[in-house]
Formats: C-alpha cells, sequence, structure tokens
C-alpha cells in the first residue's frame, strides 16, 4: 500500500497504489483539498490492518474497512476506504481481464455524457470561458461557487448573480444546458430568493441551495424549485446510504451527486446509485478530482440504470503527464476505454516530479461585517 501527492493544476491529487502478492496493481484517488496528508495518512493506516486479505473480496474488504474500527464515517474515513477500494476493483478487472463496468453488471449506455465549468471562483471570466467551451463543442456547462460575493450584502450577492448569469446565457445562447452551484451558502428564505434571481435563465438544476447538514430546509425550496422547472442537487457532501436514504425518501432532490472519492470508492457509490434509482433520481458523480477519480466515477456511470451526466475537469497538461495512455476526453462526452480494470494507469516518477503545493482553489469566506461564511 503505497500514496502519491501531487499538484493537479487546481487542487492537489491523492492516488493509493494497491499491490498484491501476485505483483498485480491497482490505483485509487481520495484527492480531498485542504486535507490531502491527513487522508494519505488514514490511507496507510486503514490499508495497514487490510494487508492479507484477499483482493478479490472487495465486498468483505469494504466491510471491515468501514466496520472494524469502531469510528466511522466522515470525509477522511470515507477517502481513505474509496481510495483502496477503487484499487481493489481495478486489480478485479485486471486479474478477470474485463472492464470494471463489466463487473458491475455491463454497459447501460454507449458514453457518459459531461459536463465542464466555467467561471467557477472567478465569474470575470464566465462569458469569454462559456464561449469558448461551446465553440469547441460543449454542451452543459456549470458555474456559481463565487466564494467572494460572501463579502456582499444579500441585495449585492442577487445583482451580481442576475448580471452574471445575463452575460453567459447572452454568451452561450439559448440552446446550452446551465448548472448551478450554490454551494451551501444560502438559509432557506435566501436560497428561495435566489431561485427567483436564477429562473429567467432557466438553469436545469441548482446544486446545494442549502447547507448539506440542513437537508430539512431543502423542502420548501424543493417544492418552489420544481414549480419553475428547476431540479435540485445535492450529495458531494454526503458520504454513505444511510446519508443519503432520508433526502431520497423524503423526496427532496432529483440528482444525487456523490463522490467516487470521498463516499466509500464504487462498492457504495453503486449502492447509492440503486437506491436513487428507486427514487427515479438521477446520479450525477461529483468528480472534480484527477484522472482516478474520473474513471472510477465513469466506470459506475457506464453501468447505472439511472439517468447519467458527469462533472469533468481536464486539468490539463497535469492530466496528461501523469497518465499512461491518457483517456480521450471529448467535449460533450467520456468514452470509457474497454482494458482491463479501471482503463488507467500513472507513471509514478511524473506524479513524484510535481509536489502538493498550495492550491487555487479559495479556503475562507466571510460575510460583510466580518463574521465567518461557508466555503
Amino acid at each position: 500500500m503505497e500514496t502519491f501527492t501531487t499538484f493537479g493544476g487546481a487542487r492537489n491529487w491523492v492516488f493509493a497504489r494497491v499491490e498484491t502478492e501476485g505483483g498485480i496493481h491497482g490505483w485509487g484517488e481520495a484527492s480531498t483539498e485542504l486535507w490531502e496528508a491527513t487522508v494519505a495518512t488514514a490511507i496507510r493506516e486503514l490499508g495497514a490492518r487490510l494487508v492479507g486479505m484477499d483482493a478479490m473480496a472487495t465486498e468483505q474488504v469494504w466491510q471491515r474497512a468501514t466496520r472494524h474500527g469502531f469510528w466511522r464515517g466522515g470525509v477522511v474515513l470515507g477517502s481513505a476506504v474509496a481510495a483502496i477500494d477503487q484499487a481493489l476493483w481495478d486489480i478485479r478487472g485486471k486479474v478477470l481481464g474485463v472492464p470494471v463496468y463489466t463487473l458491475l453488471g455491463g454497459p447501460t449506455r454507449d458514453w457518459v455524457p459531461t459536463y465542464r465549468h466555467v467561471g467557477i471562483y472567478t465569474p470575470d471570466s464566465l462569458a469569454q470561458q462559456g464561449q469558448a467551451l461551446v465553440s469547441q463543442g460543449v454542451r452543459t456547462i456549470k458555474t456559481g461557487a463565487w466564494v467572494l460575493d460572501s463579502a456582499l450584502p444579500e441585495r449585492d450577492r442577487l445583482r451580481k448573480a442576475q448580471e452574471r448569469l445575463t452575460a453567459l446565457r447572452e454568451a452561450v445562447g439559448e440552446e446550452i444546458e446551465i448548472l448551478l452551484d450554490h454551494h451551501g451558502r444560502a438559509e432557506l428564505d435566501e436560497a428561495i430568493r435566489m431561485l427567483h434571481v436564477a429562473a429567467p435563465f432557466r438553469p436545469r438544476w441548482i446544486e446545494e441551495p442549502t447547507p448539506p447538514e440542513r437537508t430539512d430546509l431543502l423542502g420548501p425550496w424543493a417544492r418552489e424549485a420544481r414549480g419553475l422547472g428547476i431540479s435540485v442537487a445535492l450529495g458531494e457532501r454526503l458520504f454513505s446510504r444511510s446519508e443519503f436514504r432520508p433526502v431520497l425518501q423524503q423526496g427532496l432532490i432529483d440528482v444525487a451527486q456523490p463522490d467516487l472519492c470521498h463516499a466509500g470508492g464504487i462498492t457504495e457509490v453503486m449502492k447509492i446509485a440503486a437506491m436513487a434509482d428507486t427514487f427515479g433520481v438521477a446520479l450525477a458523480p461529483h468528480n472534480p478530482g484527477g484522472p482516478v477519480s474520473t474513471a472510477a466515477s465513469a466506470h459506475v456511470a457506464m453501468a447505472v440504470p439511472n439517468r447519467v451526466i458527469l462533472e469533468l475537469c481536464p486539468d490539463e497538461p497535469r492530466r496528461s503527464e501523469i497518465c499512461i495512455e491518457p483517456w480521450q476526453l471529448q467535449p460533450d462526452r467520456l468514452l470509457v476505454p474497454d482494458r482491463p480494470g479501471l482503463g488507467i494507469d500513472l507513471d509514478v516518477d511524473a506524479i513524484k516530479a510535481v509536489p502538493a503545493r498550495q492550491i487555487k482553489v479559495p479556503t475562507q469566506a466571510f460575510r460583510h461585517d466580518g463574521s465567518v461564511a461557508d466555503i
């Protein structure tokens, strides 16, 4: 069991490499911004307890990893479990000579629809980035997460959101799907006012309108949003079936967004997807991470019957630098290669050549009165 941390262009990527007694290795990813060293340590500590188990017994390994440590859950442990789980599925596919999606039930689609980001964290470039991506063939784009707006009074935040969405819709035209991410920063009253600001621009969904620990606030907001033809997306900060269960049972979301790097890996996310499917909820894996995260997410997306779309951050040239046989990223879709396992291998020397560094993602936010705001 080895871990590697490297700078990926916007975030640091945390990888786990698991090798069997027979010399077959698998890759997993647990990229968790600001907690890279902590997560890497958790992977090594957890891995040391699992060495000696059957690498093909992914379910039993997952059960022991999550239930035999007494302390459960959370993003750190969930990420450590996820990285090891992905690596074991990679090994399993290599041993059997088939892609992971074949082991998950076979393909349910020919390719995986994707979306890209515009103006995330840097709204001044929103329209320019949108035009550039659309000219390349991108059909679905996401924006929002304007963390510096937290320092503005609400009326100014709403005014700026309206101005930016106006600029974006004018730049990309009427046929492009827009997704809006609010990063869980609003209480119910402001979230509803934001909803009505966004509605004229016809976003396909609004993501995390309220704090992830306050899913009880979602009911009134979801009813209002659906009345305006806007879907509710949530889940990048939910890490297990038990956390998704209440929002699904209460009909609070239309799009589930588990992260393959945090929500227990392939084993758990397949169960989350099955649960979501019984409620008619789509799957849109949260995937701002590196190439192993993308590969694991894509294999799950290929196998599940849910309506699906995958977040994709190319992060070039770093992605291609560390990948042996990089995947071809098309503008609006991902073609998953039929290579055994996850179909991805990494160049360890290229990873080591660029150590982790200070990330470009904002790490603090304050309200206009100086009090701490959600990031």
